[in-house]
């Protein structure tokens, strides 16, 4: 285990890809137009596809096959999630890393790359430039490294619960971190985390060797790939997934992601709360292999067939893709976005509107403002949410998994996205996305049924409107 030695392997750590079974399911020959179709309207049941079933929808290139696959991720992005868009922004605690990832400006052996890590001072100033604009969700990341370990993690989601301002707070604290030991998930649980985000990078073998470098901590596959097991053994049930697109074919990602999350479901009885699908991009120091570039079209196939194969999961798109192409695919399946992202440690109070490249894990495609992003939505019809009701009431899990089934969580999230949007719409908007946004809030309600439901509903954002109160949610 080199590096790894003082660290506990889960003695049920299972290796469950299979780079051969995988690659040969993608070189079958393409499907008949029937046996796609046949696969698309499960998916419409909500039923989660199969790894070889999800193959057939990648196998797929005729552009009537490709714009029906399209056409059914919108229909099951409406049916499953309606209009909503979570909302939440990174916040970067320091990027010291033993790891040598070759895409990576943060990896040890670059030498362009400014090293840092906040200080509990300049992490409550982060936190407060982020919720003076608005912001109630984020997700901490932490280079890998002996000093960001469970206790430091622990210690920095603590400080960031404690920090308000005004109106402010971030309600939700997610984090993308190193795996850990079971311990060390029990030590950060039990500070309040959300989501426990973990990105395999790649599921192919060969190139997870090729990225990651022997010796290194990240170069253990399996130490890796058991990670988010060994959280939910933890009692994290809330855990993330995600892929590195860029580093090998698309399709076998694509493949990789929808193995992991059937693994976690028949595992511990849930999947994962969260997949993330970014592009490799550019990096301070870096000398990118450009061979499994995913073009936009590719780009957009593949949210689409992730939301058909994985219907109950969130899928999460990054400020990585420019912001046409992201209003082009919220439509397809995508759950959150993270907007007015700066990834510079220190960046939201000391970056200005330039990007830093040497301070930046790699560069962004989308660096609006929380409010430009927010107006857009809102023109485009959909429901920006700040909502983290179900986390603050245990409805993570196995437990959302038993409301959001029957379609319950659509008539709770609707509401509780109402009253985070009339929140920020009081305390934080521009005057042209305020009224942008109580535009789209009385079209909400007027499509609402007249019944107790609506009638509590309202009344909150009267309250909110018109007096002090806030954070009130079903």
């Amino acid at each position: 285990m080199g590096v790894l030695a003082s660290m506990k392997m889960n003695e049920r750590a299972s290796d469950f890809i299979d780079d051969a079974h995988l690659s040969g399911l993608l070189a079958g020959k393409a499907p008949a137009a029937d046996q796609v179709r046949e696969i698309i309207a499960k998916s419409l049941e909500k039923q989660p596809l199969a790894v070889e079933e999800t193959a057939v929808l990648l196998r797929a290139e005729q552009r009537e096959l490709i714009e029906e696959i399209y056409a059914a991720a919108r229909q099951l992005k409406r049916d499953v999630y309606g209009n909503r868009i979570v909302l939440f922004a990174p916040l970067y605690i320091g990027n010291d890393c033993v790891n040598d990832c070759g895409y990576c400006g943060f990896r040890c052996s670059n030498r362009a790359s400014v090293r840092r890590t906040l200080s509990p001072e300049e992490l409550r100033r982060q936190v407060e430039a982020m919720v003076r604009v608005g912001h109630k969700r984020t997700i901490l990341v932490f280079g890998e490294h002996p000093r960001y370990d469970a206790a430091y993690i622990a210690d920095c989601v603590k400080q960031v619960y404690e920090v308000r301002l005004g109106h402010g707070e971030i309600r939700r604290v997610n984090i993308n971190a190193a795996p850990l030991d079971v311990e060390g998930y029990r030590l950060v649980k039990a500070a309040g985390i959300g989501t426990y985000q973990i990105f395999m990078e790649t599921y192919h073998h060969g190139a997870y060797a090729q990225w990651h470098p022997a010796g290194t901590r990240k170069g253990d596959y399996l130490w890796r790939l058991d990670a988010l097991s060994r959280a939910m053994d933890a009692g994290c049930d809330d855990v993330g997934i995600g892929a590195l697109f860029g580093l090998a074919d698309w399709r076998f990602e694509v493949l990789g992601l929808v193995s992991h999350a059937l693994y976690l479901q028949h595992r511990h009885g849930v999947g994962p709360h969260t997949i993330s699908f970014p592009r490799l991009r550019p990096a301070a120091g870096t000398d990118l292999d450009s061979r499994y570039a995913v073009d936009d079209e590719q780009f957009k196939r593949l949210i689409a067939i992730l939301r058909l194969s994985v219907p109950y999961t969130g899928l999460i798109l990054t400020a990585r893709e420019p912001a046409a192409l992201r209003r082009e695919v919220m439509a397809f399946g995508v759950s959150q976005i993270d907007a007015g992202s700066r990834i510079e440690i220190g960046g939201y109070t000391e970056a200005g509107d330039a990007q830093v490249m040497e301070r930046e894990q790699f560069e962004l495609g989308d660096v609006r403002s929380l409010d430009r992003v927010m107006r857009e939505l809102l023109d485009d019809g959909y429901i920006p949410s700040f909502c983290t009701s179900c986390y603050r009431l245990g409805r993570t899990g196995e437990h959302f998994m038993e409301f959001a089934i029957p379609g319950f969580i659509q008539r709770l999230c609707t509401p509780n996205a109402l009253t985070t949007l009339e929140e920020y719409l009081v305390d934080y908007a521009s005057p042209a996305t305020r009224t942008a946004g109580e535009r789209l809030v009385a079209a909400e309600l007027e499509k609402m049924p007249e019944d107790p439901g609506k009638t509590q509903l309202v009344e909150r954002m009267r309250r909110i409107r018109e007096t002090q109160e806030r954070d009130l949610y079903l």
